[in-house]
């Protein structure tokens, strides 16, 4: 993706593996200093993995990773979050006997959190501040994830499948909340929800068996070439809204 603007990321020959399998092959992607960027494919292609791999949530053993022009692939997760890297987690990950607000103070890194912009987004976390968050629906819990990444400033948020599981109300709830937050700061996104990712998405990049094997700065554009979602998502995109149109297959690990 071309940007006059110098990319927020740079990711050159990235390879990971877990346990000793290679699950990102060799990943090579920029990611714009503004918008939404959306990471496609089939199921198990290394989506989530590419994501861990950024911040070293699994092993890197190839390839450089720049952030905002400085080199991070040798730095450990901590250190990579602390230069300003938010990461919303697939599965969530609250702390369930913690209450929501416990949940959020945990997470504040800065000395000036961004609470006022965390209220804004999601007022019935404000609500339900004294409330354990393992008792939330998935749906408020998600908005849990969502804040803890927002309190902080960040250079770049990394979001996998928010809106996997979710009923089509919380789907355009998070989708809302993510959209407010682009216009402070990028966000590279994994998402299966095609109405989602053609509401959000600027740019997109397709993976396939651990790879990049398409880049676009029109996600939309990519959504409306059947022939390009048959053949790298093996669907047939349809421009609907709200959560109600195609997924991805289920299945597989990513």
């Amino acid at each position: 993706m071309e940007n006059n603007i110098r990319p927020i990321l740079s990711v050159e020959g990235l390879q990971a593996a877990i346990d000793g399998s290679q699950v990102v092959e060799s990943v090579s992607f920029q990611v714009p200093a503004t918008g939404i960027t959306a990471v496609l494919g089939r199921n198990g292609v290394g989506k989530t993995s590419t994501l861990k791999a950024l911040i070293g949530l699994i092993t890197r053993t190839a390839g450089t990773i720049e952030l905002d022009g400085e080199r991070i692939e040798k730095l450990p997760t901590h250190k990579i979050i602390r230069r300003g890297v938010g990461y919303v987690p697939e599965d969530r990950e609250v702390f369930s006997a913690l209450s929501v607000a416990e949940n959020l103070r945990l997470a504040e890194r800065d000395d000036s959190p961004r609470r006022a912009l965390v209220e804004q987004l999601f007022p019935d976390l404000v609500k339900r501040a004294n409330q354990a968050a393992g008792s939330l629906s998935g749906g408020q819990q998600q908005m849990v994830s969502l804040a803890r990444a927002l309190l902080n400033e960040n250079k770049l948020l990394l979001v996998d499948e928010p809106t996997k599981g979710l009923a089509p109300k919380i789907v355009q709830e998070v989708a809302e909340a993510l959209a407010e937050a682009a216009k402070t700061v990028p966000i590279l996104l994994v998402e299966q929800n095609l109405p989602v990712v053609r509401q959000l998405a600027d740019g997109a990049l397709v993976l396939s068996a651990g790879q990049v094997v398409h880049r676009t700065d029109s996600a939309r554009q990519f959504l409306d070439d059947e022939a390009l979602t048959q053949r790298y998502l093996g669907v047939q995109s349809e421009p609907a809204a709200h959560g109600n149109g195609h997924q991805m297959p289920a299945g597989g690990a990513r």
